[in-house]
């Protein structure tokens, strides 16, 4: 049972479950294969029908993310349960192939193009309001709310509002991909090929595949019509090369990144905020802090990128909520070829992960690591930089990632400005773990203007 005076976590296993059990586990809850000892150990070490270890040591994890890059790709599971829905996109993609899709991409996640992004994120957040607003004084489930938000975000980055998709149809298709296929089946753990049928996914796959239709006809649209006047993800990823090769996307390849980032731009940051609210209300105190910083800074406007510097405790709000729920809960990697972690033997074909949900509260690595406490992210030097990975880090840390700080922090400052969100008692929600690290059973809480 988790204590009064700390927000919601998952008891993790005392002891090893076995097979059929770890099964069950990994299609309802992913955090729940983290044994206990991975909160206080360096390497937690096992075997499921292929040898695998945890580990959770600063040194051994940027030995696999950086130093030893190439002998860590993602796992066959990753892929199995992503590459049906992205291809062989910048996030699963590996070698040569995935460095000229990154050089490619790069310039679309610059700084200063982020930068140019806040205006949709902040109308995103106002409309968010106006949705709020018009609902009344009843609960509402936040959780949903910070979905739909995101995604009116994404979308408008990625289709400059214009009527190339059904926003609705790729939304339901997406979600019911994560939703239906987002779980571990035996198959994956065996290491079945991903064309290989998993039973349970045939409708969100269909679904799916309607969607790369519609994505693909929409991309061929914009190629004949042409660039907008202010170009949209679209428009940068269709002009996107190699600067060394000079190549350019495919079709496919262009598909698969734009659902890719579609996914990811908005799943993850909905998720992240969802939390960052359900701690407001967890700490009201610190919800109120939150807001006084806000309301000096803004001045009832709108937040903009240029505010950002001034709203230190509204990031910091959003690096701690990352800290204890992390949307990307957990990275896995295929050992290449034998190596040594923190004194471990590990051998080729073994399964390497790094839990970031518990590397987020080790025992050894964080002081009081259970607890809300924002003020440890006000300098950021303090914090080792591999014992905290909401965005993994090496060459492959997250492109997207300034993007995704950017607007949490917009919409929870725009959010915070406006209302005093008070959590309904008895609707806790469950960190659950699919894909992404969501809070189970909603975020519920009633909005009072201010």
């Amino acid at each position: 049972m988790t204590a009064p005076d700390l927000p919601v976590r998952v008891t993790l296993p005392q002891e090893d479950p076995g097979f059929f059990k770890t099964l069950g586990t990994l299609q309802d809850n992913i955090l729940r294969i983290i044994p206990a000892q991975a909160l206080e150990q360096p390497i937690v070490s096992g075997r499921t029908l292929v040898g695998w270890h945890m580990i959770m040591d600063p040194v051994a994890i940027k030995h696999v993310l950086l130093d030893r890059l190439n002998d860590y790709p993602k796992s066959n599971v990753t892929k199995a349960l992503l590459s049906p829905a992205i291809g062989s996109s910048l996030f699963i993609a590996e070698g040569a192939y995935w460095r000229w899709q990154r050089r490619a991409a790069a310039p679309a996640f610059a700084h200063r193009t982020v930068a140019s992004l806040a205006p949709i994120m902040s109308a995103a957040a106002e409309a968010a309001c106006d949705r709020i607003v018009a609902a009344g004084p009843r609960a509402i489930d936040l959780g949903e709310e910070m979905i739909t938000t995101t995604f009116d975000v994404i979308a408008d980055v990625t289709f400059s509002g214009d009527d190339m998709m059904d926003r609705a149809a790729v939304h339901d298709a997406i979600d019911g991909y994560i939703n239906e296929a987002g779980t571990v089946s035996l198959l994956d753990m065996l290491g079945a090929p991903a064309w290989v049928p998993r039973p349970g996914r045939g409708p969100a796959m269909r679904l799916l595949e309607q969607t790369k239709n519609a994505a693909d006809a929409a991309i061929e649209r914009r190629e004949a019509r042409g660039p907008l006047a202010v170009p949209d993800l679209l428009d940068m990823l269709l002009a996107a090369e190699d600067p060394k090769s000079g190549r350019t996307m495919t079709t496919a390849e262009l598909r698969d990144n734009l659902l890719t980032f579609i996914v990811a731009g908005h799943e993850t940051t909905a998720q992240t905020l969802s939390w960052a609210l359900y701690l407001m209300g967890f700490d009201t105190i610190a919800q109120d802090r939150a807001r006084a910083e806000v309301q000096s800074a803004l001045q009832g406007r709108a937040a903009s990128a240029e505010d950002l510097q001034a709203l230190p405790f509204i990031r910091a709000i959003i690096d701690e909520t990352l800290r204890l729920y992390p949307a990307g809960g957990m990275l896995s990697r295929t050992a290449q070829s034998d190596d040594t972690l923190c004194g471990t033997q590990i051998k080729k074909g073994e399964t390497v992960m790094i839990p970031v949900y518990a590397l987020g509260r080790h025992r050894k690595l964080w002081e009081a690591p259970d607890a809300f406490r924002p003020d440890r992210f006000r300098d950021r030097k303090a914090i080792d930089r591999y014992a905290y990975l909401p965005f993994g880090d090496g060459p492959r840390i997250c492109i997207g990632a300034s993007f995704a700080l950017q607007e949490a922090v917009i919409i929870l400052a725009t959010l915070l400005q406006r209302f005093r969100f008070t959590a309904v008692k008895g609707r806790t929600p469950e960190p659950k773990m699919l894909i992404t690290l969501r809070p189970h059973g909603g975020v519920w809480m009633t909005a009072e203007p201010v």
